[in-house]
């Protein structure tokens, strides 16, 4: 066989040393013939050489001058197939800081020094919305978007794009796990006494029937897509069905100040679809609710917007997840309790359950989970009243 390596001649007398070999093939199969000119002809020997071992072991890298922007949006294009408007949503929103960060870098020029220096300004400056722009983001949502950034490139080496996934060692710095967890260590749900006082201090208010609803565990968007025919029995024993959500999904093709729109769905797993049964002050609460809003409906008359909706203002409007914890903040100032999340309120009730000798089995079938080691890791926690019942067990071992 002959010298691959031919010397060539330009027009100005200049020597240069060429080559064409076979690279890998092609996405659709098709041959690909690399072409390389060097000035001198071992140059072109050891070029020829990388390529060639590279194609057999499945590590050559096609030279390209893609950005990490177009990376995600490939990426993105590829994982929302066939998912809900709302989980594409979430992966577009979750990586929107690697685009500012990362957005105009060339692919191949990203490091894993880059992708360092990436954590670390979403750990410090990173949030754009939900909170002060400029300040953190918080440890959930930067391992998210890099967990993202991870998944994207590893569809750009599928791809032959770059040679090595650069952000599959970078983790979140110890530092800021462990500021994290002080953090959350400092975001406790209610314990008993704090559930009652909120309910003792809002049983005159219009909506107390809907604050016990946050109340069983129920997540603010399945409060919200609680519908009176279709979900709520208030007859005999009486039970509410959990098959429909409203939840707020932020689309970027809105104009700016109407992105953020209501979108319906059933729950993500066939155990988020479940029906529970009213627990009677509840139940008592929703018959009085529902009597309210037939007099409301009277009273607005043409003006009233028969929705269907269990959480309604007084014409019929029904509450996105947002109003719904405006609403919830602001009965807890009125009850003089500690101010919570929603889902907070969730985990006090699931705790409670826990703590008070209901089976596992049936606080993970109450809280609408598939997993059950989830629902006690994430879910469950020992309140003070649950402690202090396991230390006078422990008073009667010790004493006798």
């Amino acid at each position: 066989m002959g010298d691959p390596i031919t010397k060539i001649t330009l027009k100005n007398g200049t020597t240069r040393y060429r080559f064409v070999t076979d690279g890998p093939r092609q996405a659709n199969g098709k041959r690909r013939q690399i072409r390389k000119t060097y000035d001198t002809k071992k140059q072109a020997r050891d070029e020829l050489a990388r390529i060639r071992h590279q194609s057999t072991t499945g590590t050559f890298v096609i030279p390209s001058k893609i950005t990490v922007d177009e990376l995600l949006n490939l990426w993105l294009k590829s994982a929302t197939r066939g998912v809900e408007e709302a989980t594409a949503s979430n992966y577009d929103n979750a990586i929107r800081p690697a685009r500012l960060f990362l957005g105009d870098k060339r692919l191949q020029l990203l490091t894993e020094e880059d992708v360092e220096e990436f954590v670390d300004w979403m750990l410090t400056r990173g949030r754009q919305r939900g909170g002060k722009p400029g300040s953190g983001l918080g440890l959930r949502s930067v391992r998210l978007t890099l967990g993202r950034l991870r998944s994207a490139l590893t569809l750009a080496v599928r791809r032959g794009w770059v040679a090595r996934n650069v952000a599959e060692h970078v983790r979140v710095s110890r530092d800021a796990v462990r500021k994290a967890t002080q953090a959350d260590a400092k975001r406790r749900p209610w314990d008993e006494t704090e559930v009652k006082a909120f309910i003792e201090a809002t049983k005159s208010d219009r909506l107390f029937g809907v604050m016990l609803l946050t109340l069983i565990a129920e997540r603010p968007a399945e409060v919200c897509g609680t519908r009176w025919e279709e979900d709520v029995d208030l007859t005999g024993a009486g039970t509410i069905a959990v098959g429909n959500t409203r939840t707020i999904v932020y689309d970027r093709s809105l104009p700016k100040g109407s992105r953020n729109k209501v979108v319906e769905k059933d729950p993500k797993t066939r155990n988020g679809r479940r029906v529970l049964p009213l627990p009677k002050p509840l139940q008592a609460a929703l018959l009085t609710f529902h009597d309210r809003q037939v007099a409301e409906r009277l009273a607005a008359g043409e003006a009233y917007e028969g929705t269907g909706y269990v959480v309604v203002d007084e014409l019929g409007r029904p509450f996105k997840t947002d109003k719904l914890r405006r609403e919830a903040h602001r009965l807890m100032a009125q009850a003089g309790v500690r101010k919570v999340r929603l889902y907070d309120a969730r985990h006090a009730c699931l705790s409670w359950m826990a703590n008070n000798g209901v089976p596992d089995t049936v606080v993970s079938a109450w809280a609408g989970h598939s997993d059950l080691s989830f629902t006690k890791r994430v879910y469950v926690h020992p309140d003070p009243q649950s402690l202090k019942a396991g230390s006078d067990k422990l008073g009667e071992l010790l004493a006798s």
